[in-house]
């Protein structure tokens, strides 16, 4: 019997709350580059963008904004072929090779968006070199809203499925219940249990495709989860913040038990976390925000808390990267996985 040699492939995950905020379409544009690390080549970019618009009542029950969509997706497409331009030139000194069914050699490949979808204000954007799209195969999405009566889209989920050669891969963007009272972490874990059990993708019975998010090989789960401290916001966890104390907090972190035998993803796969707190920012600064008021006027305390992450489960994934970017876009930071496929 032939063996056939494995094929290993480079997945760039990221998620974003970009505090509807939208890029501009004039003036100083938003820049990129470092968010999707282009001084380094990866094959597939899976990006998942939460609040892309304000999560007002008339976003959430009226028409989907689908400008804001494309705006961002132009940005996106510019930024990954302007660094595929720049290999083309590079190739003429050193040839890359890229894995190909048959053996094939390609100096040089664009990327294209092979899934975009929309819901209020989450997005996910898939792209892939355009040599890949013969290995791509079975693209579907779903949508799950969990937000206000349980079911209206200001939170919720946007999955991707699709098979890379006979692999089927899940992507689970997520924009799970915010707050630090109590109560608020047992509402984004009815949030998850919503998504899981929601979430289903199209079939027929000619086909054996899988049609749930857990039935898939690969699944990565990512998004501003909202998972925050079991600390008071006091001088103490104030002081423990400014002396960047990142374990003593960590072990206080509502996703760090959850992803324990005895939490709800106990199963799941997080890679270590070696960077400060992604939320929550003053705008364009990177001073921490401890205090918010609310429209009427009244103030609430915020203590900084990693609710940006991205989980994993399955076989055939090695996670090799695990960083936050430094955008100062809004009062998140993007955080981006990079994994191996090894298949």
């Amino acid at each position: 019997m032939e063996m056939l040699d494995a094929v290993k492939y480079k997945l760039f995950v990221s998620t974003w709350n970009v505090g509807a905020i939208t890029p501009p379409s004039n003036g100083n544009p938003i820049t990129l580059d470092d968010w999707l690390d282009t001084s380094n080549s990866y094959d597939i970019y899976v990006l998942g963008f939460q609040e892309i618009v304000p999560l007002s009542a008339r976003n959430v029950l009226g028409p989907e904004r689908k400008e804001v969509a494309v705006k961002w997706n132009s940005l996106i497409g510019a930024t990954l072929n302007k660094c595929s331009r720049a290999d083309q030139e590079e190739a003429q000194h050193h040839h890359k090779v890229y894995p190909m069914k048959q053996g094939g050699v390609v100096d040089h490949a664009e990327f294209s968006c092979i899934v975009s979808k929309q819901m209020v204000g989450i997005l996910v954007s898939v792209w892939a070199r355009k040599d890949l799209f013969g290995f791509i195969k079975n693209p579907c999405v779903s949508c799950v809203g969990c937000g206000i009566m349980g079911c209206l889209k200001n939170k919720g989920s946007v999955s991707v499925r699709f098979y890379l050669h006979e692999v089927s891969c899940c992507f689970v963007c997520c924009h799970l219940s915010s707050g630090e009272k109590e109560g608020d972490k047992r509402l984004r874990n009815l949030n998850l249990n919503d998504i899981l059990f929601k979430t289903n993708f199209a079939n027929n019975s000619s086909n054996n495709l899988p049609e749930k998010i857990l039935d898939h090989d690969c699944v990565v789960l990512f998004g501003d989860l909202n998972y925050r401290l079991s600390l008071p916001t006091d001088a103490k966890t104030r002081s423990l913040v400014d002396r960047e104390e990142w374990k003593v907090l960590l072990g206080k972190d509502q996703l760090t038990f959850e992803l324990s035998p005895r939490g709800i993803f106990e199963a799941w796969n997080e890679g270590p976390i070696t960077f400060p707190p992604t939320y929550k920012y003053k705008p364009n600064s990177a001073e921490y925000c401890w205090q918010v008021y609310d429209k009427s006027g009244g103030a609430k305390r915020r203590a900084p808390a990693w609710c940006d992450r991205i989980l994993w489960i399955g076989k055939g994934l090695k996670q090799v990267g695990y960083q936050r970017c430094e955008s100062k876009l809004s009062d998140h930071r993007p955080v981006r996985a990079i994994f191996v496929v090894d298949l």
